[in-house]
């Protein structure tokens, strides 16, 4: 286990991994479920003072998909055992060291920079940044 979590923030996980990257598969829902987890992690930029799940899914302006429909509702089993997966340290390329993400859209290219951070892959329809090497060494 990566992080400490209660059962309420291991569904809110699993919602929010659903939220933002069902379309994406399992292997999508589980890079989402990386950048969370490493929000968590660090203590850099914007996520010094998130400490748990629930911060890191409900700080602001963060994650649209707690605006959609597909987040309300309890997540199913297979959904929690992807969240699961994530706490107990599965990461997947790009997203191993990534903080953030973003959809460009269909058939859209990734920009090379994300607020002046790297490019870390693309993953079907998420683009997925790192932090600059050196700037949060909990990640490395």
């Amino acid at each position: 286990m990566l992080i400490n979590y209660t059962t309420k923030e291991l569904d809110l996980l699993a919602r929010i991994m659903r939220a933002e990257a069902q379309t994406e598969g399992n292997l999508g829902m589980l890079m989402v479920g990386n950048v969370v987890v490493n929000r968590v992690i660090v203590d850099c930029y914007t996520f010094k003072n998130i400490d748990s799940i629930e911060d890191a899914i409900y700080q602001p302006n963060q994650f649209v998909g707690t605006n959609s429909s597909l987040f309300y509702g309890s997540a199913t089993t297979a959904e929690k055992n992807l969240a699961k997966r994530t706490l107990r340290g599965e990461y997947y390329h790009p997203a191993t060291h990534s903080l953030w993400f973003y959809a460009p859209g269909t058939n859209n290219s990734c920009t090379s920079t994300w607020y002046d951070q790297p490019l870390a892959g693309k993953y079907k329809n998420h683009c997925f940044y790192r932090p600059e090497s050196g700037k949060c060494p909990e990640l490395y």
